[in-house]
């Protein structure tokens, strides 16, 4: 690891940056045994490489805070547990193997396909942690926004865990029901939200710390993985809508909780249109 130059400072995509994404490589990189694996398993085992990494560079230059201290561990436990948590559940769950399967997110691709999405998964996964990185690279002080930033993510970890739990509990006691219990009585995708909000507070932390042109990487990939949730539930409302859809109970439940975002009048994504 190589100690960050003060020359760098103020640039978008220094040193330090690069050294951060190739720890992100390092973590997404068993994607090439599983397709998916870089937007799902290796997504959460990059991110937390990345908190792993932040901690270390902090105290190699001597850059660490305790906001910065509390924010590398935040993603060490974010990414553990996502990781962990799809890993489990698609080694143990057929149904949703099953699930997977039949949308040929399992199947192999080719190489060229392959090394594509790997290299733009690390540069994605270390664009999304990069307000941190920033902080850390210009050695910025704690502020109030950046324990605004560290509140909102705790919330939002505490949020999704809250919410695949709930889904997990609901569906051993009916695997053939939609999920309406829990967090789920007020969002459809209280998970998908709860990973938006992360990044809302990511972003929030770092404010006054990231500097000028900084911003474009952290700006532009909240709004990717905002898209992406968004889409993601579109796609799961989809699957629902061909599963459920004629459950009379479902239809009210889905015209009734909104998608993604709770308490507001957001039922249904632009792919699906019900009279």
């Amino acid at each position: 690891m190589l100690k960050l130059d003060p020359s760098y400072v103020g640039k978008v995509w220094p040193l330090f940056m690069w050294e951060v994404t190739i720890v992100a490589a390092l973590g997404c990189c068993m994607g090439f045994k599983s397709f998916v694996w870089f937007m799902s398993v290796g997504y959460g085992f990059a991110v937390m490489l990345i908190g792993f990494a932040h901690f270390l560079f902090g105290m190699i230059n001597h850059t660490l805070t305790m906001a910065t201290t509390i924010l590398s561990i935040l993603f060490m436990i974010y990414g553990f547990r996502l990781g962990g948590y799809i890993l489990f559940r698609e080694l143990t769950n057929k149904s949703y193997k099953k699930t997977l399967d039949s949308t040929g997110s399992t199947k192999a691709m080719p190489l060229p396909v392959s090394l594509f999405m790997w290299a733009y998964s690390m540069w994605m996964y270390a664009a999304q942690t990069s307000a941190v990185s920033y902080r850390i690279m210009n050695g910025a002080k704690d502020n109030v926004f950046v324990w605004i930033g560290i509140v909102i993510m705790i919330l939002a970890i505490c949020g999704e865990a809250t919410a695949d739990a709930q889904k997990s509990a609901a569906k051993k006691v009916n695997p053939k029901r939609f999920c309406d219990t829990g967090l789920y009585k007020y969002v459809r995708c209280p998970n998908y939200f709860s990973e938006v909000m992360f990044w809302v507070g990511v972003t929030v932390s770092g404010i006054g710390a990231v500097q000028g042109k900084q911003w474009i990487m952290c700006l532009l990939a909240f709004v990717l993985i905002a898209y992406i949730m968004y889409n993601s539930a579109s796609r799961l409302e989809l699957r629902h809508e061909k599963t459920y859809g004629l459950d009379p109970e479902y239809q009210k439940y889905s015209d009734t909780v909104p998608l993604l975002f709770p308490f507001t009048k957001q039922y249904h994504s632009m792919k699906v249109y019900r009279d």
